[in-house]
């Protein structure tokens, strides 16, 4: 087996963006509305049974070559601990216009109403910044009663709503981890590699002026006042956004190779910063490369070799062994959780090997 060239992955969506991937891939926008790349793609977009899955350059639908070769792609510990199931979701994402304010639910509410046990944490590593002050909006500065967030919700009171909210200023290199409950936006213009528990769920609490009907289509089928329930009331002080931003003193690089994350993110996804010096050697398993500047080389154990550039995005099966990138290059290396964060049925300590 073979290190695999992923194609983009490009659906439709409601908000506006796409032109920083294209900028970043060498192609052009086929649409206004296509601001996310799935990168290795086995999730469908809410309500849709094939649109959101990555097809490799053969025609092979990934998620479909995974279910025939498992352990190939993922790794015996891997299928042991989370079935046959990549666990983690990767998105380039171009916000073209401001983000509405939304939640995505956590495992425990996706359980109950949602058949499924993954919920939506996700992390965001900031790859380029377009705006005159790019920022992104996390979390309630104060706790806010639940009356307080229906009310706002229904009347659609945009003004109330970020100004609830926390407003973070963003820059390039920046990493931040949004916990699944947390109300969040990304701000216009901002060009994100995005980690995330592999479901598209999200509820959302504001969509006046989007292509959308959020009353009919911003609470996944279970009726807004239920929809509400997964909603992160709490405050977000400065420590706690401090927190979520990075909470890993910065290590030496182990041979150009760096943790991205707080700690926090290791039972949903791991991200490193893969900078060669002059090589960088990358352990096995399962894994997405984001080449985000510059070209060289990536090698692995089997004897699978490529050329690695700039837009490039590559999955890297565990078959291939232990991996080595050289040459002048920055690249976001994008991971499952490891085996030890296997999920958990929710209220019981039994590991849950089945998802949506």
């Amino acid at each position: 087996m073979r290190p695999m060239l992923l194609p983009p992955n490009q659906p439709r969506r409601f908000y506006a963006g796409g032109p920083a991937i294209a900028a970043l891939r060498g192609t052009v926008p086929h649409d206004d509305h296509v601001p996310e790349d799935w990168v290795g793609s086995t999730t469908t977009v809410f309500g849709h049974a094939r649109t959101g899955l990555s097809v490799l350059s053969d025609g092979t639908v990934l998620a479909d070559a995974i279910a025939a070769n498992p352990e190939a792609f993922l790794g015996p510990d891997h299928v042991s601990a989370f079935g046959p199931d990549p666990a983690v979701l990767v998105k380039l994402l171009d916000a073209g216009e401001r983000l509405p304010v939304h939640v995505h639910p956590d495992r425990g509410f996706a359980a109950r109403h949602l058949e499924c046990h993954h919920g939506k944490t996700e992390a965001w590593v900031v790859v380029e910044t377009s705006a005159h002050d790019p920022v992104v909006y996390l979390g309630f500065r104060a706790e806010v009663d639940a009356g307080v967030v229906a009310a706002w919700v229904d009347g659609q009171d945009t003004a109330a709503l970020l100004d609830a909210l926390n407003r973070v200023p963003v820059r390039p290199g920046d990493t931040v981890l949004v916990p699944a409950g947390t109300p969040h936006a990304i701000g216009a213009g901002v060009f994100i590699v995005e980690l995330q528990e592999p479901t598209d769920f999200s509820v959302l609490l504001e969509w006046e002026g989007f292509d959308i009907d959020g009353r009919a289509d911003g609470h996944l089928g279970l009726g807004m006042e239920l929809a509400l329930q997964s909603v992160d009331r709490s405050a977000w002080d400065g420590d706690r956004l401090r927190h979520h931003r990075t909470d890993r003193p910065v290590p030496a690089d182990r041979g150009g190779v760096r943790p991205l994350l707080p700690t926090d993110a290791d039972p949903y996804f791991r991200a490193e910063r893969v900078r060669p010096d002059p090589i960088a050697r990358l352990d096995p398993g399962l894994s997405f490369l984001v080449a985000l500047d510059g070209g060289g080389e990536l090698s692995t154990q089997s004897g699978g070799d490529m050329p690695l550039r700039r837009g490039q995005t590559v999955l890297v099966p565990h078959a291939v062994g232990a991996a080595a990138v050289s040459g002048d290059l920055d690249v976001v290396r994008c991971r499952p959780p490891a085996p030890e964060h296997a999920l958990r049925e929710p209220d019981s300590g039994a590991p849950a090997r089945h998802t949506a």
